[in-house]
């Protein structure tokens, strides 16, 4: 299942970046490596877009069946539209408070174990995750390749929802039951984090 969910995903945005408007990869400068390594690392290094990513996942594996692929698909291929337009230079409102949010929110979804019809949790991560893929484009050095950075950015994203997906799966087979009564506490741990980051 998770090769699969990292497949499809990959797929996804392999498929959105190809396609996107040349316009918005205009920039030139030190070439792919240099943006694939730039995007990579820009997803770990501010905890509102680790945290975010990683509830993806964990609620992704909560909900269980066609969720644990098709939610983390979602994030991804939504947060590479919001890449596109960032580099663009698009302009979107309430970007921060949208990805300050989506910590807030999506871990109060895994604490509470909310399930929402699969299409409804679509919708819900993908509204975060153009907030995410947004803020991704527009903190692009000018010296990176559009195109590496964009590979870079959706490929740390998708390894962040996989380690979400397998936090459960390790939970189940060291504590067995009360692994659903973990991952809940893990999404109000992640709650009561974007509480913090939306006060400071």
């Amino acid at each position: 299942m998770v090769e699969r969910l990292a497949s499809r995903a990959g797929i996804a945005a392999a498929i959105l970046i190809a396609f996107a408007p040349a316009t918005a990869w205009a920039h030139t400068g030190a070439g792919a490596a240099h943006g694939l390594i730039n995007g990579f690392v820009h997803p770990l290094l501010g905890w509102d877009h680790l945290l975010a990513m990683l509830a993806v996942g964990i609620y992704s594996a909560q909900r269980g069946g066609r969720a644990v692929w098709l939610l983390p698909a979602t994030f991804v291929t939504v947060m590479a539209i919001g890449g596109v337009l960032g580099i663009a230079g698009v302009a979107l409102p309430g970007v921060e408070s949208g990805i300050l949010a989506s910590v807030l929110v999506l871990g109060a979804l895994i604490a509470l174990a909310v399930r929402f019809p699969l299409a409804a949790g679509m919708a819900v991560v993908g509204l975060f995750a153009i907030f995410h893929g947004h803020a991704h484009g527009t903190e692009m050095p000018q010296a990176a390749s559009a195109v590496g950075y964009a590979i870079g950015f959706c490929g740390a994203t998708a390894l962040l929802h996989i380690g979400g997906i397998a936090l459960p799966t390790m939970l189940r087979r060291t504590i067995g039951d009360g692994q659903a009564k973990w991952t809940r506490y893990a999404g109000a741990g992640i709650s009561l984090a974007g509480f913090i980051l939306l006060l400071g």
